[in-house]
């Protein structure tokens, strides 16, 4: 089973409800949860977990053999990326940190001067605590190539899944719906959107709504923060009943989680009484479990 934990927004509070789900995943079955926001991981802050790297993720560059390349300049006219610089008469210039491993200049270079090298654009860490296996993705700082880091950290963590036999896996998701959304997206079983009471939240709701859709993927909304504009909260349900989508859970603001966040430590364990919310979501989705 893999639950995608998703929402548009950032801020929204995705990853509170990923790690607290987790968290209460792990009482009843051996359970993974991958961090898939590559650009500023932090579920290993929300759960207190020291994460140790076990695997480098590398990208494809080109490479010049210089006595080979006549100068002609159709590598850098291929490139959509601009990631190569090119003046009639003169050898191309590389710019590495602009590169997305396309390898569309070794297809345009008519006498194969361009080999394949490669980059370390990301890595992959792993830890340990409350029973849950977290792990978790990061780009390399100035990479553009995120989504390349989820799908490989998907890649690792369902064969890790696997190996460890574990029944399930959930995927904290980055903010927005570019490649690395869809990249958490795909194959998942189940997506829960978190949004907030807020016009941007809503809107940015709608567009993660449309890629499960898309991908025929069953969905339910968790609206966090519900009591700071509960006019607009009756709107986003309101929206959910005429789409047909059920509202799982309405988490109410508290300080209790800037608190746990601010010690390190999961809500659910600081506060135990927000233990019920997310084992209603667990007990609505259960029909889903495979």
């Amino acid at each position: 089973m893999i639950i995608t934990v998703a929402g548009g927004k950032g801020g929204t509070g995705k990853s509170m409800v990923a790690t607290s789900l987790a968290l209460e995943y792990a009482k009843q079955r051996k359970i993974f949860l991958a961090d898939a926001d590559v650009e500023c991981p932090n579920d290993h802050l929300l759960l207190g977990i020291k994460t140790k790297r076990i695997q480098t993720i590398f990208q494809p560059i080109p490479k010049w053999n210089v006595a080979s390349c006549t100068r002609c300049g159709k590598c850098a006219s291929v490139c959509k990326q601009n990631a190569i610089a090119f003046t009639s008469g003169k050898s191309p210039v590389f710019l590495a940190d602009l590169c997305i491993g396309c390898k569309a200049c070794l297809v345009a270079c008519p006498l194969g001067a361009i080999s394949e090298g490669k980059k370390a654009i990301g890595t992959i860490s792993r830890g340990e605590n409350h029973k849950v296996h977290l792990i978790s993705g990061e780009l390399k700082l100035g990479q553009p190539a995120s989504g390349e880091i989820v799908t490989a950290l998907r890649k690792y963590a369902e064969t890790v899944c696997q190996q460890e036999r574990a029944e399930g896996l959930i995927i904290d998701a980055a903010a927005g719906v570019g490649c690395p959304v869809i990249a958490s997206l795909t194959g998942s079983d189940y997506v829960l959107a978190v949004t907030e009471p807020t016009p941007s939240a809503l809107h940015d709701l709608k567009r993660v709504l449309y890629l499960a859709e898309k991908f025929r993927i069953p969905t339910g909304i968790v609206i966090n923060k519900y009591d700071l504009d509960t006019a607009f909260c009756n709107r986003i349900m309101r929206f959910a009943q005429r789409k047909k989508l059920k509202v799982l859970q309405k988490i109410p603001y508290s300080k209790n989680f800037v608190e746990a966040a601010l010690k390190m430590k999961p809500v659910v364990q600081l506060f135990p009484e927000y233990t019920v919310l997310f084992t209603h979501i667990l007990q609505t989705i259960q029909p889903y479990w495979k």
